[in-house]
C-alpha cells in the first residue's frame, strides 16, 4: 500500500510516498481502508522536530485522525466489514503507525462507528475527514467542560481557527448566543455566516474593550496561556473559561498562583482530546445530523500531492481544514 514514512526530522518538499505492507487484523485491532484524512498542525511538529524523542515509533506513519471503512475484523469485534468510522487519537501517528496511508491498522478503542442514514444531506468522505479531531475537541469543550446550554452567552476566543469555527456552528447549534474573537475585521463576515452572532476584534485586552452588555458567561479560549488571564477578566460572573488550545504558542503559564489569577466566581477547566467515546461522538453526530451542519474544510490534496499539503500546514493560511484524500 502507499504510505507516508519518517523517521527523522524533514522538511515538507522531502515527504514522499512508500510502499508499505498493507498491515494484518488481529484482537483487538481493526484494519481500516482510508478515504480521506484530516491534517493537524500536531503532524507537522511530529515532522519538524518531535520525531526525535524516544517516545515516538520510528520509522512512523503519521496521522491522528481519518475516515474510512472497516476492511477487516476479528470475530470477536464490534465492527464488521463495510462499516463507515472514523479514528482519532490515542496514540495514532506515534505509538503506532497513523493514518497518513491507505490501510491503517488501529486499536478499536480508536475507531467510531458513524450513523451515516440518519441525515438528510449524505454524507460525503471529505466532509466526514472534517469531523473527527476537530468537531471531537470542539464539542467535548463545550459540552464537557463549559457544559453549555440555550440560555448561554459564549465567547470563542481564536474565533478562525478550525476548533474555533466548529465550535461556533456547534455553539449556535445548541441554542447559545456566540461572540466570535479573532484578530481581523475581514473575517467578520465568514464568522458570522457560519453562526457568531457578534464579531469583536481581539485586540489581547478583551476584558478592557467588551462593553458590560457584551461581556459572556462562558469562554472557549483557543489562544490559551497568552490571553488566559484576559478571558478569565472578561467574564461575568458566575462564569466559566474553558483552556482547550494554544495558537498564542504561549504553552504554560509562569508562576501560576490560582488564588490571585482566577477571579473569585469564575470556574476554569481545560479539556484534552485524548480519550473519545463511542457515548459522545454519538452525542455529537447525532446534533450535526439534527441541525444539519455542514462540516467545514478549506483544502483538499490527494496523499500523493503531500509536499503541497504539508507545506500549508506549516505555513497556516489555509484558512480552515486541510483534507488528504487517498
Amino acid at each position: 500500500m502507499k504510505a507516508i514514512l519518517i523517521d527523522q526530522p524533514c522538511k515538507s518538499e522531502e515527504l514522499k510516498i512508500s510502499e508499505i505492507p498493507v498491515p494484518e487484523v488481529r484482537p483487538g485491532w481493526v484494519l481500516v481502508k482510508i478515504q480521506a484524512i484530516g491534517l493537524n498542525h500536531s503532524e507537522a511538529l511530529l515532522r519538524m522536530f518531535e520525531i526525535e524523542n524516544d517516545y515516538i515509533r520510528k520509522p512512523i506513519v503519521p496521522g491522528i485522525e481519518c475516515a474510512g471503512v472497516v476492511a477487516d475484523a476479528t470475530e470477536e469485534s464490534r465492527f464488521s466489514e463495510g462499516d463507515w468510522v472514523i479514528a482519532m487519537m490515542g496514540g495514532m501517528g506515534r505509538s503506532f503507525n497513523g493514518s497518513y496511508a491507505e490501510y491503517a491498522l488501529l486499536p478499536e478503542q480508536n475507531v467510531f462507528w458513524v450513523n451515516t442514514t440518519d441525515r438528510t444531506e449524505p454524507w460525503d468522505w471529505i466532509s466526514l475527514a472534517a469531523v473527527p479531531e476537530t468537531y471531537f475537541t470542539a464539542y467535548g469543550s463545550l459540552t464537557e467542560c463549559l457544559l453549555l446550554n440555550d440560555n448561554d452567552t459564549l465567547l470563542v476566543r481564536g474565533a478562525t481557527s478550525t476548533v474555533g469555527q466548529a465550535a461556533i456552528q456547534l455553539g449556535k447549534a445548541m441554542g447559545a448566543n456566540v461572540i466570535a474573537a479573532c484578530r481581523k475585521e475581514k473575517d467578520f463576515g465568514r464568522l458570522k455566516a457560519i453562526g457568531a452572532d457578534v464579531c469583536v476584534l481581539d485586540d489581547g485586552h478583551l476584558a478592557e474593550s467588551l462593553p458590560s452588555e457584551m461581556r459572556p458567561n462562558k469562554v472557549l479560549e483557543l489562544v490559551g496561556p497568552a490571553t488566559l488571564q484576559d478571558s478569565l477578566r472578561c467574564v461575568k460572573k458566575p462564569g466559566y473559561v474553558c483552556n482547550t488550545g494554544i495558537l498564542g504558542n504561549v504553552f504554560t503559564v509562569e508562576h501560576f498562583d490560582p488564588i490571585k489569577y482566577i477571579p473569585n466566581g469564575v470556574f476554569l477547566t481545560g479539556f484534552f482530546s485524548n480519550f473519545p467515546t463511542q457515548e459522545i461522538i454519538d452525542s455529537m453526530f447525532k446534533l450535526i445530523n439534527r441541525k444539519h451542519i455542514k462540516p467545514l474544510y478549506a483544502k483538499v490534496f490527494r496523499l500523493d500531492e503531500i509536499v503541497e499539503a504539508h507545506t500549508l500546514l506549516e505555513k497556516g493560511g489555509a484558512g480552515g481544514k486541510i483534507i488528504l484524500k487517498t
